[in-house]
């Protein structure tokens, strides 16, 4: 009965001129109800005591919304939860991972579930070892995108792994995301993010390349460019 009236409620806050506006963020182009991303939040939290059975239904939905509602209560239980309920939380997500499939959904999710379940599981990190040579282009990212929950906690090691099996994607959405994800290391360890821009500069994608150095000014980054090329 709650995901009747979940789905209903959302239906009655839509913008349908949202929609159209919304297509031009995403690469696989969902179908969207016309919610923005907070509504989804408040949503997220009234219903939030949803069971698996119910996230099932709203996860695999045709509405790209409907799977962020589901995304936002997983992270709520999440966060609640007890070592056990965590693990099945895990498990849904990962069973459920093909729908996990625009951007947003990974970025929300996978430092916040996975990443952080994976803090102290180190054993369990092969996943993402595995999905950083996955076909899939959401896996790769997921992969990445995963270890801010370790850069948060001062762990830096499998994000700069990754990124160097993934310095040569093709993805645009991966070369943002392994930028993104080596500036972040940077801001905890400097030295450490320029001495493996140093060593990969060559094999780096440019994109990654230009994102991991946005954090220095731009007489700065002009300073790196022309040492990393000359360290070439």
């Amino acid at each position: 009965m709650n995901l009747v009236k979940l789905k209903k409620e959302a239906r009655s806050l839509a913008d349908l001129d949202r929609v159209v506006n919304y297509q031009k963020f995403f690469k696989t182009k969902p179908n969207f109800i016309g919610l923005n991303v907070p509504t989804c939040r408040q949503l997220a939290k009234k219903y939030q005591n949803l069971d698996f059975k119910d996230l099932k239904t709203l996860i695999n939905s045709h509405y790209h919304e409907h799977k962020l509602i589901a995304i936002f209560i997983l992270i709520l239980q999440y966060r609640k939860a007890d070592e056990i309920k965590k693990k099945k939380i895990v498990n849904f997500y990962l069973k459920h991972i093909s729908q996990i499939n625009n951007w947003d959904l990974v970025d929300s999710s996978a430092y916040q579930i996975l990443g952080d379940y994976l803090l102290n599981n180190k054993k369990e990190r092969k996943i993402l070892y595995q999905f950083s040579k996955s076909e899939n282009l959401w896996k790769r990212r997921i992969a990445i995108v995963s270890t801010l929950a370790f850069i948060k906690n001062n762990q830096l090691s499998d994000t700069f792994k990754l990124a160097k099996v993934l310095m040569n994607d093709r993805e645009v959405l991966v070369c943002q995301a392994c930028g993104w994800l080596l500036r972040e290391a940077g801001k905890k360890d400097e030295k450490q993010l320029l001495n493996f821009l140093k060593k990969y500069y060559k094999l780096l994608n440019r994109r990654t390349l230009s994102y991991s150095l946005e954090k220095f000014k731009e007489k700065e980054r002009g300073f790196l460019y022309s040492s990393l090329k000359n360290n070439c």
